[in-house]
């Protein structure tokens, strides 16, 4: 049976999160980023993922990722929900992330570390006629253009 507490690490980066994003998560600005053209904030995302690795942190460390756990990625999720953080953190370092762990091949391969240096966002899109629990054998990038500001 696993313990319900969090431990010594687990608080610890609980406690580095909330600090990052008590000074740059203020409500009203990420309010009004909300309402605006650019939800995300790609200044957050890049310190997430340069600064603390958390792009990466559900690929194993072989894979050029943190190797931690799920229950890391929870720690994580916790805190950027209670910031209300604008990042792509469950869609990118959860979802997909996942997602290509279970893929086989180069492709998939190179995505992943995309994924986990944090140069790459990434979103599971599945097409509305797919059965609940059809195999997916395929994966494919798709750029999505960025316009900078």
């Amino acid at each position: 049976m696993s313990d319900l507490l969090y431990t010594e690490e687990e608080e610890a980066l609980r406690s580095a999160v909330r600090s990052l994003l008590a000074d740059r998560c203020d409500p009203a600005d990420v309010l009004a980023r909300a309402e605006s053209d650019r939800p995300h904030d790609r200044e957050l995302w890049k310190t997430l993922a340069d600064s603390m690795g958390l792009a990466g942190l559900l690929v194993p460390e072989d894979r050029g990722g943190q190797g931690a756990s799920h229950r890391e990625a929870a720690v994580v999720l916790e805190e950027l929900g209670r910031a209300m953080a604008p990042v792509p953190y469950l869609t990118s370092a959860v979802i997909a992330t996942e997602t290509l762990l279970a893929c086989a091949g180069d492709a998939a391969a190179e995505l992943l570390a995309a994924l986990a240096s944090g140069r790459t966002v990434g979103a599971l899109a599945v097409p509305f006629a797919t059965a609940p629990g059809a195999v997916h054998t395929r994966v494919r990038h798709e750029a999505a253009p960025c316009t900078a500001r």
